[in-house]
């Protein structure tokens, strides 16, 4: 048998199932018991389970439905299946070791039977389980936060030396026009297809997402106690929650003095519900983008007439692009990258945090569930909201402009903030 060359779509699938594969492992290596066995909120399931989730969903759609492979531990379907246990019945787990160890039994047998996988006709699963894993462990490194919030107040904003810099606030103008929203290549997840021609009409976006800096202003001017800002379902869950600042706003920050907290100035605000983001638009007289606008800035590129997988081109995310992966542990300052806008000068889209945006979840003309009806088709009930764009914890293979997350309005514990629109 010929040995696939490292451009082969098979040695470039099988790197980035390794690859991936180990940065799980280097995430989970040194967690304690009890952020490995406990719930940190409610609508999170323990790390654990997700660990878990990782390795029975991998084996349930590439061994057992491509290969026709028998399950290797069929009495964990229950404890695994997303349809199993509800969320707060997850905490009776294996150990980490031997979940570490069945995740690992599962990808061997994975990496075995890729050479003879018939990709022409799977690749699209193939994608599908590699991104699956990526989103978990964005959801793990979410529960770890909440835990690490809870007991140790581990700040998300790392220090970075464009920090104590100004960046240039303003907002760039997007003419009307037509571009190609959405994405149909192999590695698309069945929301983002297909791709379809948009027509949207001039509007203008920030350059930069929302910062700490910016927001402070709405605490400081008493936006959570005023219900001029908020709809009516946003005002009845602040008050009922008794919420007055950013789930993640640093801890530190009523502490320092008003020089010692500039320092967060130019970091996104981050731990914010759609309620608080829409909250802040009226109170700076702004809007949030629907996501064709910010698609639009993120993707296309005027002059070549052509969407960019990326606002810098097309070459996959690396560390000197924007902060993801993991790799800097934290946030960033919204201007540390300069030299990787988007052809519209539009900066910071993909990394840092996910940015809300106003349009609600559904599927587009010609949407085809796949690999299941409730991966995304069961979302689309008009109550949850599209955020674009990633965090700093978002993996390569899901980072890109076409990418759509979706949560409740409600939700403040992913990493997420916003940037916002002139109001026409």
């Amino acid at each position: 048998m010929s040995v696939p060359s490292e451009f082969s779509p098979i040695h470039v699938l099988r790197q980035a199932l390794i690859d991936c594969r180990q940065a799980t492992l280097n995430q989970v290596q040194n967690l304690g018991d009890r952020i490995y066995y406990q719930q940190a909120h409610p609508d999170f399931s323990p790390i654990g389970w997700h660990l878990g989730h990782i390795g029975f969903t991998e084996e349930l759609w590439l061994l057992r439905h491509c290969a026709g492979q028998a399950p290797h531990q069929p009495q964990t379907h229950r404890l695994y299946a997303a349809d199993g246990l509800p969320k707060q019945q997850r905490e009776q787990l294996p150990s980490l070791t031997d979940t570490c160890e069945a995740l690992q039994q599962v990808r061997q047998r994975v990496l075995d039977y890729l050479p003879r996988a018939p990709l022409s006709q799977q690749a699209r699963l193939w994608w599908f389980i590699l991104q699956h894993e990526s989103q978990h462990s964005e959801t793990m490194a979410i529960v770890e936060a909440l835990h690490r919030r809870k007991y140790h107040h581990k700040p998300l904003y790392v220090a970075h030396p464009t920090a104590s810099s100004a960046p240039d606030f303003k907002s760039i103008k997007i003419p009307a026009g037509t571009f190609l929203q959405g994405n149909s290549d192999a590695n698309a997840i069945d929301n983002e297809q297909p791709a379809f021609l948009q027509h949207l009409d001039r509007y203008q976006i920030d350059r930069y997402p929302v910062t700490c800096g910016q927001y402070r202003r709405f605490i400081e001017a008493g936006g959570y106690n005023n219900p001029d800002y908020w709809s009516a379902a946003g005002w009845q869950f602040i008050r009922q929650q008794n919420i007055q600042e950013p789930l993640y706003w640093p801890q530190q920050l009523s502490q320092l003095s008003q020089t010692e907290a500039s320092h967060f100035d130019h970091y996104p605000v981050c731990g914010v519900s759609w309620y608080e983001a829409n909250a802040y638009a009226n109170f700076v007289g702004k809007r949030l983008p629907s996501e064709a606008e910010w698609e639009k800035a993120a993707s296309w590129n005027p002059q070549q007439h052509c969407r960019q997988p990326y606002p810098w081109g097309t070459e996959p995310p690396q560390s000197h692009h924007c902060n993801h992966h993991r790799r800097l542990g934290g946030m960033t300052p919204v201007h540390a990258y300069p030299d990787h806008c988007s052809p519209w000068g539009v900066a910071d889209m993909l990394g840092n945090v996910w940015e809300w945006t106003s349009t609600p979840f559904a599927g587009y003309s010609g949407f085809r569930s796949f690999p299941y009806t409730g991966y995304s088709q069961t979302y689309f009930d008009g109550h949850h909201y599209v955020l674009r764009g990633g965090s700093w914890t978002t993996r390569p293979w899901t980072l890109r402009n076409s990418f759509r997350n979706w949560y409740f309005p409600q939700v403040r514990e992913l990493f997420a903030g916003f940037r916002l629109c002139e109001r026409e």
